[in-house]
Parts: C-alpha cells; structure tokens; sequence
C-alpha cells in the first residue's frame, strides 16, 4: 500500500469509527472550561472568531442553497465578518439566509454534541478540519486565510498526532464552545441602542420583515437557548431533569 493509500485508509477508519464516550465527569469539566472561555474577557475575543467562522459559513451555506451566488467570505481582526452572495435582494430566500448566520453555531453545535454521543469524536474533529478547508477557498482576505489556515493546522495536528485523551478534550471543547457561545453575541447585540445595530443581521432582517430589530434578536436568542438546553441534555443527559 502507497503513502498515499495509508493516509486516506487511516482517515477513512477513523471517521468510520467509533470511540468510547468518556464519563460524566468528563463531559461536565470540559463544559467548565468552556463556560470559562465564553465569558472571561481575555479569551472571548479568540471564541467569538470561531463563532464567527461557523456565523459566516452558515450565510455561505443557506445562500448556495437558496440559489444565490455566493461571491466569498471575509474575516476580520475585530472578530467580525462577512459573506457576500449575489440574488434577490428580497424574498424568502434573502430572509432565511441573513436569518443564518446567528442560527449556525447552535445548528453546528448541536450536531457536534449529537456525534460525540454516537462515540464518533474523531469523525467531528476531522469535519472540523474538512469545514476550515472548504472555507479557506471562500475566503477573500488575508487574515481570514491565515485564521483558517492556522486553525486547521491545529485540529489536524491534535487529531492525526496527539494522544486519545487530548482528542476528546478538543472534541467536547469545540461542542461546547459553539453551544455555549452561540447565544452571547445576541446578547450583546441586544444590549447595544438601536443605532448600534445598524447593518447587522437583525437590522436588515427588520428592513425586509418590517419586525422590529429587536424582536429578530430576541427569536433568534429563544432558539440559540434552545439548541443549547439540547445540546446539553445531548452532552450530560443526567444533568438536565427529566
């Protein structure tokens, strides 16, 4: 067997295979030390990046397939980002798009913590890595490629080299951070005036609903919420009550 045929024969197997689901305790402790991430000031801004990585990739994806044309991704030092498609600039599809982006990190979030309850960490972990990929040929700026570039490299790097018990950690962190992040930039959007949320997803959503800004963040917020009770009752089924 080639080293290529080794290579594709060891990814194949271990996105096929299942790994033991690790104890409770794991599973809280490594949602502790997301929780952390989330909200400590000196770690949010690498956190909200990731968010807004997934954030612009849900634009992108919900543009192909409402039949717009997507012209590419930017990612910003300021955390923020943008996707830029061509189409109707109104109608359904326009909505469900912009609509998107903010549903996204719970969406994917949700799926990640649905595969680690199959046992299937190393296949999340090499998705993570296929995902960074295919958004590494959307992206149309510098930073964001080496944003991605550096973040692919990373997960790769832990899932094809590092021990079985840093895979896991890595794994939970990344359903974690996207279930427990995925809420507070509405929050924080909410909280800003009316002027401040200008441009953004809730104020366009406003321009072609004619539903108040306000009420856009508000329902997308409820249904963050909601992925991430899912998600948490997906992750440490004994925690929530039944």
């Amino acid at each position: 067997m080639t080293a290529p045929q080794e290579v594709a024969a060891r990814l194949w197997d271990e996105a096929t295979s299942r790994q033991p689901v690790p104890e409770a305790s794991f599973v809280l402790l490594t949602g502790a030390a997301a929780l952390a991430l989330v909200w400590l000031p000196v770690t949010w801004p690498r956190v909200r990046l990731g968010v807004t990585v997934v954030h612009e990739a849900g634009h992108a994806v919900v543009a192909v397939l409402v039949g717009r044309r997507l012209q590419g991704i930017r990612l910003h030092s300021d955390t923020s980002g943008v996707t830029l498609s061509r189409g109707r600039p109104r109608g359904p599809g326009m909505v469900v798009m912009l609509a998107a982006g903010y549903l996204a990190p719970a969406v994917v979030g949700l799926g990640a913590a649905l595969l680690l309850a199959d046992g299937r960490s190393l296949a999340l972990l090499w998705l993570v890595v296929a995902l960074l990929a295919a958004l590494l040929l959307l992206v149309r700026n510098v930073y964001g490629v080496v944003v991605l570039v550096l973040a692919g490299a990373g997960v790769g790097a832990v899932t094809w080299w590092a021990d079985p018990a840093l895979q896991s950690v890595l794994a939970y962190l990344v359903a974690w951070l996207l279930l427990l992040a995925a809420p507070r930039p509405l929050l924080e959007l909410g909280a800003r005036g009316a002027r401040a949320r200008r441009g953004s997803d809730p104020d366009q959503l406003a321009r072609l609903t004619r539903v108040p800004a306000l009420v856009w963040v508000l329902v997308l917020l409820v249904a963050n919420l909601a992925g991430l009770v899912v998600g948490v009752a997906t992750l440490a089924p004994d925690l929530l009550p039944r």
